[in-house]
C-alpha cells in the first residue's frame, strides 16, 4: 500500500508540474486592466504572467503609461475571450509592471526583478535606450522580450531573444528621407544627439538615405545630451546654410517646450520632420505659447487611428476610448500588439516557457494580425511592414494645437 500511495504522489506532482509549465508557473488572479470585462469560464484558472516594463514615471511617462494601458486592455480581451489555448488547456493572462523611470540602470534593474520573480515574457522597454540596456540579460538568462517601441536596429539579431512590434531606424530614417525627396526638398539639415542611440541611429540612417536619394545635407549639428535646453545655435546655423527642411529625431519632451520654439525664434520658418519619439509633442507645448510656431512639424509614425481599416485596429481603438475614455496612440498599439502576438506564438507552441515562444516567434513564415496591419518578423525579429506620416496644425482661434494624420509611407 505505501508503494502504490508513493507511486500516485509521483504521478500527481508530475501532473503539477507540467500544468506549471504549460503556464508559465503562475497561479494568482489576472491583474485588472483597463476593459471591463469579466473572465471567461472556459480558462482553465491558470494563470501566465506576463512582465512589462516601462517608464511610468519621470520625463517620459507618457510611454510608459500608454504602454501599460495597451498591454492591460489586451490582457482584459483576451481574458474575456477564453484565454490563451494552450496544449493541456486555457490559461488567463495577467501583468507585472516595473518603472525604469526612463533610466537604463532602472531598467535593468526592473529585468532583473521580473526574471527572480519567474518571468519569461516581458513587454518592454519603451525606449531604445532602455532597451539595449537590457538585451544582454534577456539573452543570457533565456527571457523572452518584445520590446513595443525599442527602435534602434542593434536592439535585435538573428535567432535571439529580442523582438519588437515597431520598424527600426534604418528603416524610419529611410522613410523619412523618401518623405523629402517625394515633397521635393532637396537642401537639408540635421540637428541630432551624439550621444543617444535612438537619435545617433536616426540620424546614420536619414544620412545614408538622402545620399542614396539625392538629397544635400546642407548643415548638420549636434547636442550632447537629450536633456539639452538650447538649441538656438544649431538652428542658427541651419538659416544660414538655408535648409528647407530639419531632420529633428529627439523625443517630445524635447521638441514640445524648447526645439520647436527655439528653432522658429531664430528665423527657421521651414520644415522640422521628426520620427516616432516626437509623437505627444502636444502634451509638452507650455502655457501661453504661440501655437502657430507648431505648423510644419511632421514625424514618421507606426499607427495612426484615422489609417485604421482593419477589424483588428478599428476593434482596438473602440474598446480603447470605451476603456479609458480618449484616442490610443501609437505606444498603445504597439504594446497591444506584442501581447496579441505573445498570444499567437503560445498558442501556435501550445506552451507558455520562454524556449518554447521563442522558437515560434523565430519562424519568419507565422503571419501575427495587428493594429498595424498583418505583418511577419524578418530574420531579426523585426516586423516588415509600412508606416506614416503625422504632424501637428494650428488655426488662429484654435486652443490646442491639432495632430493630424498627413499620408501613408511606404519606401518606393
Amino acid at each position: 500500500m505505501m508503494k502504490q500511495k508513493n507511486l500516485l504522489s509521483l504521478f500527481l506532482a508530475c501532473c503539477l508540474a507540467f500544468t506549471l509549465t504549460a503556464c508559465g508557473g503562475k497561479t494568482e488572479e489576472p491583474e485588472a486592466g483597463g476593459g471591463d470585462a469579466a473572465p471567461a469560464e472556459e480558462a482553465s484558472g491558470e494563470t501566465i504572467t506576463l512582465g512589462m516594463i516601462g517608464p511610468l514615471t519621470g520625463s517620459l511617462a507618457v510611454y510608459g503609461t500608454h504602454i501599460e494601458k495597451g498591454v492591460k486592455l489586451a490582457i482584459d480581451e483576451i481574458n474575456a475571450a477564453g484565454g490563451v489555448a494552450l496544449s493541456d488547456g486555457a490559461c488567463q493572462l495577467a501583468v507585472e509592471t516595473k518603472d525604469d523611470q526612463g533610466d537604463p540602470t532602472e531598467c535593468v534593474n526592473a529585468m532583473n526583478a521580473l526574471i527572480s520573480d519567474g518571468i519569461q515574457l516581458v513587454v518592454g522597454s519603451a525606449t531604445s535606450g532602455c532597451t539595449s540596456a537590457i538585451t544582454s540579460v534577456a539573452n543570457s538568462e533565456g527571457v523572452v522580450m518584445i520590446t513595443p517601441s525599442g527602435t534602434a536596429d542593434s536592439l535585435t539579431t538573428a535567432m535571439d531573444f529580442v523582438f519588437r512590434t515597431c520598424f527600426r531606424d534604418s528603416f524610419q530614417g529611410e522613410l523619412a528621407a523618401q518623405w523629402a525627396k517625394d515633397e521635393g526638398y532637396t537642401k537639408v539639415g540635421i540637428v541630432y544627439c551624439s550621444a543617444d542611440t535612438y537619435s545617433a541611429g536616426l540620424r546614420d540612417a536619414f544620412t545614408a538615405a538622402c545620399g542614396d536619394k539625392g538629397l544635400e545635407i546642407v548643415a548638420e549639428e549636434s547636442v550632447a545630451t537629450m536633456t539639452e535646453v538650447d538649441y538656438t545655435n544649431q538652428f542658427n546655423k541651419m538659416v544660414s546654410a538655408g535648409a528647407e527642411m530639419v531632420f529633428t529625431p529627439f523625443y517630445y519632451d524635447v521638441m514640445g517646450p524648447y526645439l520647436v520654439p527655439q528653432a522658429r525664434s531664430v528665423g527657421f520658418t521651414g520644415v522640422l520632420l521628426g520620427a516616432d519619439g516626437v509623437d505627444n509633442t502636444e502634451t509638452t507645448i507650455p502655457d501661453g505659447a504661440d501655437l502657430s510656431v507648431y505648423n510644419d512639424v511632421y514625424f514618421v509614425n507606426h499607427y495612426s487611428t484615422e489609417l485604421a481599416a482593419s477589424d483588428v485596429s478599428t476593434n482596438f481603438v473602440k474598446n480603447y476610448e470605451a476603456a479609458y475614455g480618449e484616442t490610443p496612440n501609437n505606444f498603445d498599439a504597439l504594446a497591444y500588439d506584442a501581447v496579441y502576438v505573445y498570444k499567437t506564438a503560445m498558442e501556435a507552441c501550445g506552451a507558455s516557457d520562454a524556449a518554447s515562444v521563442q522558437a515560434a516567434l523565430a519562424d519568419t513564415s507565422a503571419a501575427y494580425d495587428t493594429t498595424c496591419g498583418s505583418f511577419s518578423f524578418d530574420e531579426t525579429g523585426t516586423p516588415i511592414k509600412n508606416g506614416v506620416l503625422m504632424g501637428y496644425t494650428y488655426t488662429a482661434g484654435d486652443e490646442d494645437v491639432s495632430k493630424i494624420t498627413v499620408k501613408a509611407l511606404s519606401l518606393s
